[in-house]
């Protein structure tokens, strides 16, 4: 039976979401000035094996799709500020005095820097419908926006977060993708 004659069943909706950055320093969670999000995504390698006049194709790798995010800059909490905050915990740091400096690691950008990314979609009553979480997140690019005289609209922060791979928790089930990452 589809769901558009079933009063009892409702497909998914697009704007009933929200994003979790656990880490970026707000006091909350939830990053209520997301406007965008893309939910993870993957592709699988081929590997191709030719024998005689054939030709066979067999699946390799899974690499994960970056996560793109659009976020409106609020002045508080300064979501411009919120995102430098994240960058300088991962280690980097701008400083003019000479001598050693501190770099960025994969340890303080996925733990520090950000504890977690987590996508919620919601039922109608605000339940999460699905869970993704961002296993080993970390941002790799920040676009603050265009500033623009003639353009009214709300200043947008872009961030692009790289991660290793994601899970899936559907409602109270447990993880469908319970460890979509190399073994060992």
């Amino acid at each position: 039976m589809t769901f558009w004659s079933e009063t009892a069943l409702s497909p998914k909706r697009n704007f009933r979401w929200q994003l979790r950055i656990m880490g970026h320093g707000s006091g909350n969670e939830t990053v209520w000035w997301a406007k965008t999000v893309n939910t993870p995504s993957f592709d699988v390698s081929e590997v191709a094996h030719d024998y005689f006049d054939n030709k066979f194709f067999y699946p390799g790798r899974v690499t994960w799709s970056d996560l793109e995010v659009t976020l409106v800059d609020p002045v508080t909490p300064d979501a411009a500020k919120l995102t430098l905050d994240i960058i300088n915990k991962t280690g980097y740091n701008i400083t003019t005095a000479p001598g050693p400096k501190k770099t960025i690691s994969k340890e303080k950008a996925s733990s520090k820097g950000l504890k977690s990314v987590i996508i919620d979609v919601l039922n109608a009553d605000g339940v999460a419908l699905e869970t993704w979480t961002l296993k080993n997140a970390w941002i790799k690019a920040v676009k603050f926006g265009d500033l623009d005289y003639s353009n009214d609209e709300l200043r947008q922060i872009s961030i692009t977060f790289k991660y290793d791979w994601a899970e899936c928790k559907l409602g109270d089930s447990d993880p469908y993708f319970e460890r979509i990452a190399p073994e060992g």
